[in-house]
């Protein structure tokens, strides 16, 4: 959870609809403001941490907006603007009058989140070197006493002084991002940004932008590989990686450099590549799915991340760090997990591993109580999870239409909570793109944050 605030400013409902549930979806605070005026109304209240601005609006246009903050001196945040009728003029009065980034609509998913990151990353860079701000909170994914969690611990301190690539194999939720990100965090020789790529968002035909950036008229906008220049890059789930993109990647290391679109200048690559994988990459590459020389380019060492059920042993202190976690970041009410509490969720499979636990004591701090967690409650917040029980009766009073709208929902709200609400599995499970998923849930009147509690 980043506690990171955004405001879209886009005049199109569908448009903003659709970048609050992917930013949301990222954690991301989101607010929405469909004019100029409401936007100033906002602004008024509450000064977020970045705004996502259109520039063709009804009312007053996004560049005059822009300009009007930066002469008021009321431009506080990044600035990233959005059309879909750009120019390299336009792009460039607005990257002149301050707006950190420029994007064109329709909005590539993967250019998205690289862009906001970025945005923030740059906007936090003066409060992250202020010797006064609190440090990062990082979940506590290391705790436990067993034989496993100490070795986990010592290789990843080990990998701390590494820069040669390391692989991180593991099931979803595991903790593979911040399992990297306390290697990199650690590691006294690299001083640039930890910058995570989701392989499966890369473009499929054409991930030159994404991954090198983009120069127009001396205008840049860097790419993946640029951004975390001197830190770490982090591939999640390698093998999901499109052969397009995995050419580009594989020359650029092979290399050791690359240009971006439209540039003539050679740009030295410069971090440390991590990668995660959700089995081991020989399988991937049998399968065809991964470039054989690109896997053991990002797998120098390799770790193995075991699932959270052959580990129960280590239940109770994660069980306790969690709730430590989510009292001291979220000011959340302090309980205590009972014995027969703690027994009851050592005997579960956990599919979603430490994300579904982390999810778990929230629910269960958010609902309240007395200080001792109970079994009772344990069942009575697993239940409302869903189990592989549920049926989806079939609608035959319906119309056909009818009855396969109530289908779809009933099947898209099953899945989305077997997959501990994530829309990247969901995705993948549904066999659908993520833009088209979030435009299905919206027409089917799914509301994610009630499916998700």
């Amino acid at each position: 959870m980043n506690n990171r605030s955004v405001l879209v400013v886009d005049d199109e409902p569908d448009i903003r609809t659709l970048l609050q549930e992917i930013l949301e979806d990222e954690g991301y605070a989101v607010a929405v403001a469909g004019s100029a005026g409401e936007a100033k109304e906002f602004l008024a209240e509450s000064v977020p941490d970045l705004v996502l601005l259109d520039i063709w609006m009804p009312d007053i246009d996004g560049i005059s907006l822009l300009k009007s903050w930066k002469s008021s001196g009321a431009l506080k945040f990044p600035v990233i603007m959005i059309s879909g009728h750009g120019s390299v003029e336009t792009a460039v009065e607005a990257t002149r009058l301050g707006a950190v980034d420029f994007i064109e609509k329709p909005v590539s998913l993967a250019k998205l989140l690289l862009t906001v990151e970025k945005a923030l990353s740059d906007g936090y860079a003066v409060a992250e070197s202020n010797s006064s701000a609190p440090p990062v909170q990082r979940l506590p994914m290391l705790l436990g006493d067993t034989d496993y969690a100490k070795e986990l611990r010592e290789a990843l301190e080990q990998q701390s002084d590494n820069v040669a690539s390391l692989l991180l194999v593991g099931e979803p939720g595991s903790g593979r991002v911040l399992f990297a990100q306390y290697a990199h965090d650690r590691n006294p020789s690299i001083n640039g940004a930890f910058v995570q790529l989701r392989c499966d968002t890369l473009s499929a035909t054409n991930p030159h932008r994404e991954l090198f950036g983009e120069e127009t008229n001396g205008s840049v906008s860097m790419g993946y590989l640029e951004s975390a220049a001197n830190g770490t890059l982090f591939l999640t789930d390698i093998e999901q990686m499109p052969a397009a993109a995995q050419q580009c990647l594989r020359q650029a290391i092979e290399q050791q450099g690359f240009s971006r679109v439209g540039g003539t200048v050679r740009v030295s690559f410069r971090c440390r590549l991590m990668a995660s994988s959700r089995s081991e990459l020989g399988n991937s590459v049998k399968q065809g799915l991964l470039d054989a020389t690109l896997a053991h380019l990002v797998s120098s060492s390799s770790l193995f991340i075991k699932p959270l059920r052959e580990h129960p042993e280590d239940v109770p202190m994660l069980l306790e760090g969690f709730v430590n976690w989510h009292v001291e970041v979220e000011s959340l009410p302090y309980r205590h997990f009972t014995v027969a509490a703690q027994n009851r969720l050592r005997n579960l499979d956990w599919p979603g591993n430490l994300l579904e636990m982390k999810n778990l004591v929230q629910r269960i701090l958010l609902h309240g109580g007395p200080t001792e967690v109970e079994r009772v409650e344990v069942d009575k917040a697993l239940g409302l999870v869903g189990g592989s029980g549920a049926t989806m009766p079939l609608r035959h009073e319906l119309p056909l239409r009818e009855a396969r709208a109530d289908f779809e929902r009933n099947y898209l709200i099953y899945c989305l909570q077997e997959a501990q609400g994530n829309i990247g599995d969901l995705a993948k499970h549904v066999g659908m793109e993520r833009t088209h998923l979030y435009r299905k849930l919206r027409s089917l009147d799914i509301d994610l944050d009630k499916v998700r509690e």
